[in-house]
């Protein structure tokens, strides 16, 4: 999977910093909707590490952003009541979200195979073109092993900045990060800290 990096896509940036592929998901919504186009999620999965280096994607199109759009609704909607309390959702839409994610996890990931790259070395390739279900598959499975596996759930937060929904792993030591991104709402606190500390000392 991505590791921690903020990946530039067109006049859109796409971020893999909240620790699991689908809380990486689950962020593209913020602050501006990252998967509004069929392009804008070519360049996701490509980001992801869902499928290999190279693998064409062409065949995206706007009926994948609508189910890949579902799949982060309904990974939004079970993680939400884990890091809000109470819950925002009620009981029955939390099991009808539960239900329709389990349905999304069961279709077999793409598969791949060993092949020599021109220097000789072995890379991965996929035998064809990823479908949808299959991408939507992998993405699926790791909401599901993130909501069974209690030391993950615990380690579920949202983030503390304004306005902030993104939810991410807080794996730091001492459980102490409070931000999605340093560099992004933990910079606008900072700042904000500082402008009220000047003011304080006008006033």
């Amino acid at each position: 999977m991505a590791s921690e990096t903020t990946v530039a896509a067109g006049p859109y940036e796409l971020r893999f910093d909240a620790g699991r592929i689908c809380l990486d998901l689950l962020a593209t919504a913020h602050p501006d909707e990252r998967l509004g186009a069929a392009r804008q999620l070519r360049a996701w999965i490509a980001a992801s590490g869902l499928v290999p280096v190279g693998t064409p994607l062409r065949h995206v199109d706007g009926s994948w952003v609508t189910r890949f759009g579902e799949l982060r609704s309904l990974i939004g909607r079970l993680t939400g009541q884990l890091v809000h309390n109470p819950p925002v959702a009620d009981p029955r839409s939390l099991e009808q979200a539960l239900a329709r994610l389990n349905d999304l996890a069961r279709p077999a990931p793409p598969a791949t195979r060993a092949v020599r790259a021109p220097d000789g070395t072995l890379v991965r390739e996929l035998h064809g073109p990823p479908d949808c279900a299959a991408l939507l598959g992998a993405v699926a499975r790791d909401a599901v092993e993130l909501l069974t596996d209690p030391e993950a759930r615990a380690c579920l937060r949202q983030c503390e900045g304004d306005n902030c929904p993104i939810v991410y792993l807080d794996t730091s030591r001492g459980r102490r990060r409070r931000w999605c991104s340093s560099e992004i709402c933990g910079n606008r606190e900072r700042v904000a800290r500082h402008r009220r500390r000047v003011a304080l000392a006008r006033a």
